[in-house]
């Protein structure tokens, strides 16, 4: 009987702009959200903004946090010179075979990460330098702590890859939520995509 091969980790590599999240159980969220607020308020300041520590401080939080309970391998938040919130979350994870899935395909990766909240999602394929992926654009109703409020629109795009060799997939999911920005997100995800590394 063949043994499965695995996806023992993977890498990824973004601009500057995007800070790592801290998604092990063991992390101090706290403590990182504390002096990462003080590291990007002094990047803005040098450029030439002024930002509010204490409201940064709270959005790194609540980002790890949320991040955090999807479990994700690697997670990110976009934080550009200027601004006190993130403007986009990358996370990363690993999705194994096991008894109900025995085997994992971009047709099932398509199928199981599609809604069609807003109309149909748009997939493609693509073919990135770890493997061939299904990529999905589509957009959901982000929930509201407010029941004053209306639901916001949440944009994403995911890339779900089945690595050369593993019968493992992964999964990168960009989201944002602020209007406006869905051709630059576009563009960024799919050039990090492209970076995705994986090992055997």
């Amino acid at each position: 009987m063949a043994m499965a091969t695995d996806i023992s980790g993977c890498g990824i590599v973004l601009p500057a702009d995007w800070v790592s999240l801290p998604v092990e159980p063991s992390d101090d969220v706290r403590g990182w959200s504390k002096t990462t607020a003080v590291e990007l308020r002094d990047r803005s300041s040098a450029a030439g903004y002024d930002i509010d520590k204490a409201t940064l401080r709270k959005d790194l939080r609540s980002r790890a946090e949320d991040s955090r309970s999807r479990e994700p391998v690697h997670a990110f938040a976009l934080y550009p010179d200027g601004f006190d919130f993130a403007l986009a979350i990358l996370e990363v994870s690993l999705i194994y075979p096991d008894d109900t899935v025995p085997e994992i395909t971009l047709d099932w990766l398509a199928e199981t990460f599609s809604a069609d909240d807003f109309g149909p999602p748009e997939l493609s394929r693509a073919d990135l330098p770890i493997g061939p992926a299904v990529r999905i654009r589509q957009n959901f109703a982000s929930g509201t702590r407010s029941r004053r409020r209306p639901g916001i629109l949440m944009e994403t795009l995911t890339y779900g890859v089945l690595p050369t060799g593993a019968e493992s997939a992964l999964m990168m999911l960009m989201s944002w939520t602020v209007p406006g920005l869905s051709e630059e997100m576009e563009t960024a995800a799919d050039s990090i995509a492209e970076t995705l590394t994986v090992d055997i």
